[in-house]
């Protein structure tokens, strides 16, 4: 029988905890038995899934058998996975994690009022809350994670569960900063966890096809590439509200420098409007690290650039340079502009491509199918399907840390470029900036005490 697999949520904990998570880990701990698991939630008949159809869904397992879920984070986008994931007969939802008590309390009863419902029982109390994610990163019983922080607060708790041994689902952008990037690679690595990045559009049909004819040279030989996204962030400047009851602002802010509460940061209700926390360079990189997690990973995609990079970022200078540019080493430039998606253009045509649809110049590009003799990429039809499937067996998914890594790296690189003013030349074999002491320190921010990765 297949290793059961377990999925939780969690998010922010409190900072009067020691952070040694490699002793405290264990002794934080709430035990889960298999008998609690069984008693709580016994056979679940879900729905049909909510994103896309898969088998994966409507395959029956016994309770003994299905992947426990834990989740870090369940705001906005932590509550549409979590339906999501809540929907599949693979899997059993077992506990959320978060640093505010309103959207905690409210998505614990959301899992238990489904299952009640699944079951046909008067109550469920199968889910557990949690505010300190490292209670929850503690359960043995836990197969794997699904975490949906603020980027601020992807490093640590990955770096933690894959020393912990879960699989894990974590949101784009991948991290905060370079470091933190290549940092969760290796512990996802060394400890042989199945990690799946959340940029979802390499498992939409359209992008994939539209990578398919680039890398078979439909368009002849990738001279540029524009991918169309908003801008950088930029430092915090909003004023102190009162506090939100119910959250562990301390917490929350976690890693990133101590500042007053604003409600624009962490949205007051279970509800919450779009996470503008995304415009601030303490806890995010802007539209160039969220949508740019989007359309500049399909670009690498579309390059075949997967286990690397450009090796030049260029800022806009008004005269030579009118967008930012990166320079890759066998010559393709790619240009952050134009229509939102990305546009490969070759020696032969372009293609264009955004969710939804892709264009070929000339249609004849794409009027032949790619062939089984031609390179034919990852399909998948559904990204958390692919992430469980591939819990199962061991193989990776198609948007794996390193992926993750490279393309969150992609997105760093242009706001460094941005945010300095300042032209960079990349290695990305050895991941530093040449001859650029200063720059390289940017790769590395410190943190908040006692945080580190």
């Amino acid at each position: 029988m297949a290793r059961p697999i377990k999925i939780v949520a969690v998010q922010h904990v409190s900072t009067n905890l020691t952070f040694n998570w490699r002793t405290d880990i264990m002794s934080t701990s709430k035990r889960f038995t298999r008998r609690h698991f069984l008693k709580s939630g016994s056979a679940l008949a879900a729905s049909a899934p909510f994103i896309l159809p898969s088998s994966i869904w409507s395959a029956e397992k016994s309770p003994n058998d299905r992947i426990t879920l834990g989740f870090i984070g369940v705001g906005k986008q932590g509550g549409y996975l979590l339906n999501g994931f809540l929907k599949s007969k693979e899997t059993q939802v077992v506990a959320v994690c978060d640093v505010d008590t309103t959207r905690r309390e409210h998505r614990k009863k959301v899992v238990n009022d489904y299952y009640a419902k699944q079951t046909n029982a008067a109550s469920f109390k199968g889910c557990d809350e949690y505010k300190d994610f490292r209670e929850l990163i503690a359960r043995k019983d836990i197969d794997a994670l699904v975490i949906a922080a603020p980027d601020h607060w992807h490093a640590i708790p990955v770096v933690m569960a894959a020393e912990a041994g879960k699989d894990m689902y974590c949101e784009k952008p991948l991290s905060l900063t370079i470091f933190e990037a290549r940092a969760m690679a290796k512990a996802v690595r060394k400890n042989n966890r199945v990690f799946q990045t959340g940029s979802m559009q390499r498992s939409s049909k359209e992008f994939r096809i539209a990578c398919e004819l680039v890398r078979n040279g439909r368009i002849g030989k990738v001279k540029t590439v524009h991918v169309g996204v908003g801008a950088p962030s930029k430092w915090c400047d909003l004023a102190e509200e009162p506090m939100e009851p119910g959250l562990d602002w301390d917490m929350w802010l976690g890693p990133a420098p101590k500042r007053p509460y604003n409600s624009i940061l962490s949205p007051r209700g279970v509800h919450d409007h779009f996470p503008n926390w995304r415009n601030y360079r303490e806890y995010s990189g802007g539209m160039m690290t969220d949508w740019g997690a989007h359309h500049f990973d399909i670009a690498q995609w579309g390059l075949g650039m997967d286990e690397s990079g450009p090796v030049e970022i260029i800022p806009p200078d008004g005269k030579d340079y009118k967008m930012l540019t990166y320079k890759y080493a066998n010559g393709v430039e790619m240009f952050h502009g134009g229509a939102s998606g990305v546009t490969f253009t070759g020696t032969e045509g372009t293609v264009f491509v955004t969710r939804g649809k892709y264009l070929a110049t000339p249609e004849s590009i794409a009027k032949d199918p790619i062939g089984s003799n031609n390179v034919l990429l990852y399909k998948s039809d559904n990204h958390l399907a692919d992430w469980l499937q591939c819990v199962r067996s061991r193989k990776r998914p198609i948007c794996d840390v390193e992926t993750g890594c490279r393309s969150a790296t992609v997105c760093h690189l242009g706001n460094l470029a941005y945010w300095n003013n300042r032209r960079l030349k990349w290695d990305p074999d050895k991941e530093i900036l040449l001859d650029d002491n200063e720059a390289n320190s940017w790769l590395n921010p410190p943190k908040r005490a006692p945080w580190r990765v």
